[in-house]
């Protein structure tokens, strides 16, 4: 039962200028179940590529079932024997259980016609192997997310896979369908598979894993047995290191109250107060998937809320769009600046003063053309930018100053509250410095801020006070001179903490 049936040893793993794996082990055992956390950051997902062959080792050994082995994609790896849960589903909604669990191994007859009855018999059995009743020739778009949960381990398993990856299995599902996934795993634990369980839910960590392996900053921490942890231990572990002084935080007298937010109900935001001052930078800290996002979005008037009251400089406003967003002075720069933040096909100058064409209007509704250029030149200028024109395609540029673009294509709208959702994600060690100075000369100026990071020390680092979220709910308020990491990840996996009187 113990045997090893996977281990990575000593893998190293580095991308231009970041050394994202140094020295990292892990090891699978038959019918075990190995947690693996650590913060955001700290290497899971890039240890997971590197097993499945989507990238390809600097150095270390992979030894599976025994045997020295370099996958050189997910297909080799899945044909091999290990399967992986993604986090976000990999389903068809239009096609039945039966035809999504053999998508691309469709079985023929001698005729090379898809032999319909013998693919709904196997997809039968493999779901009554997991003790799912669930007919083989439904559809999954009638599937709750739960259920299709259950069909993506029914896939793993029609590869006959021994080693099993679940990352974040049950962000999306209820309480009762977490128990059934609960269920499921204790039977691949019969059936001698070895699971390996990714997590920020530390309350599950110790319901269902054996042993944990810690990773912190590419790098292996410990595997210790469950029975020798608590969550207070577990939480040390994983946010051990030191701060380095490498965030220049300013101190600025906070004025007047510029954002209120009250019992804001919505999409994964439930029942959230707070509020925001002048000259002030507030760190909305938690773990992925806790609502941070989604409570900015609704902030802004991407998502609307249900409920709830925003009142901007102490007037009530109504924030149904990004319009009324940027109306009442509130800018949001996502953390998807590709997606959601600029136009890559667009140039520099296209780009930045795209929300901020009112101001350049004449009377005729024409653009004064020489005017933005100035103003965006005046910004390059500013945000040091490297660019070799303000006509260059923004999808040219590095990924810094893609970023720098996207947060002065915000202040050109001249707003009053600024949200930076992951501002240094993806950036490298200079650019993160720039921006963290400009995040000061914002805040000296008077402006708001709201700082979303899943980078801990930067949240210390640069917040006045700190707001920790976890599953849509507050569960700490913290003064940045009392927040410490072991205080915050506390909060961010659901233990209540909260200041006296730091709410305002």
């Amino acid at each position: 039962m113990n045997d090893n049936l996977l281990q990575l040893i000593n893998i190293h793993k580095s991308f231009p200028g970041v050394k994202a794996l140094a020295g990292v082990n892990l090891t699978v055992r038959a019918g075990q179940v190995m947690a693996l956390i650590g913060e955001n950051g700290a290497g899971k997902s890039t240890l997971m590529n590197v097993l499945t062959g989507i990238y390809q080792k600097d150095e270390g050994d992979i030894i599976y079932l025994g045997n020295k082995v370099n996958f050189h994609g997910p297909k080799s790896s899945q044909e091999a024997g290990i399967g992986i849960v993604h986090q976000e589903l990999n389903l068809i909604p239009q096609l039945s259980i039966a035809e999504n669990i053999f998508l691309g191994r469709e079985f023929t007859n001698k005729f090379g016609c898809i032999d319909w009855r013998k693919t709904y018999a196997q997809a039968d059995k493999l779901l009554a192997e997991l003790h799912l009743n669930y007919d083989s020739r439904r559809l999954v778009s009638d599937l709750s997310i739960g259920e299709q949960q259950m069909v993506e381990i029914a896939k793993v398993l029609s590869f006959n896979s021994k080693v099993i990856i679940m990352d974040e299995p049950t962000d999306a599902l209820t309480d009762t369908e977490t128990v059934s996934l609960f269920e499921v795993i204790k039977k691949l634990k019969k059936q001698n598979c070895g699971v390996v369980y990714i997590s920020h839910r530390l309350k599950e960590i110790f319901e269902i894993c054996d042993e944990v392996t810690v990773l912190r900053d590419g790098q292996f921490i410990g595997e210790k047995k469950i029975d020798q942890l608590n969550e207070d231990t577990l939480i040390e572990m994983m946010v051990g290191r030191k701060l380095q002084e490498q965030y220049p935080r300013v101190n600025v007298p906070r004025g007047n109250i510029a954002l209120e937010v009250k019992n804001l109900n919505g999409v994964g935001v439930n029942d959230i107060s707070f509020s925001l001052h002048e000259g002030e930078i507030l760190g909305i800290s938690g773990l992925m998937g806790a609502g941070r996002t989604e409570l900015m979005k609704m902030i802004y008037g991407a998502n609307p809320a249900k409920s709830g009251e925003i009142i901007v400089n102490n007037k009530s406003v109504k924030i149904s769009s990004p319009r009324d967003g940027l109306t009442n002075g509130i800018v949001y720069i996502s953390e998807d600046r590709k997606k959601d933040g600029l136009i890559l096909g667009m140039s520099v100058k296209d780009n930045m003063s795209l929300n901020a064409l009112n101001y350049f209007a004449s009377k005729f509704k024409k653009l004064r053309l020489t005017e933005e250029q100035e103003v965006v030149k005046d910004f390059v200028g500013l945000f040091n930018i490297k660019t070799p024109s303000i006509n260059q395609t923004i999808g040219f540029l590095s990924g810094g100053n893609q970023q720098k673009v996207a947060i002065a294509k915000g202040l050109m709208t001249r707003p009053s509250i600024l949200i930076l959702d992951e501002p240094t994600r993806g950036v490298d060690v200079g650019a993160k410095k720039e921006i963290y100075q400009l995040i000061n000369q914002f805040k000296e100026q008077g402006l708001s801020v709201i700082l979303v990071s899943s980078d801990m020390p930067e949240i210390l680092g640069m917040s006045d006070r700190i707001l920790v979220i976890h599953e849509g709910r507050v569960t700490g308020h913290f003064l940045s001179c009392e927040a410490t990491q072991e205080k915050i990840m506390a909060a961010a996996v659901g233990k209540t903490q909260e200041s006296a009187d730091v709410a305002k």
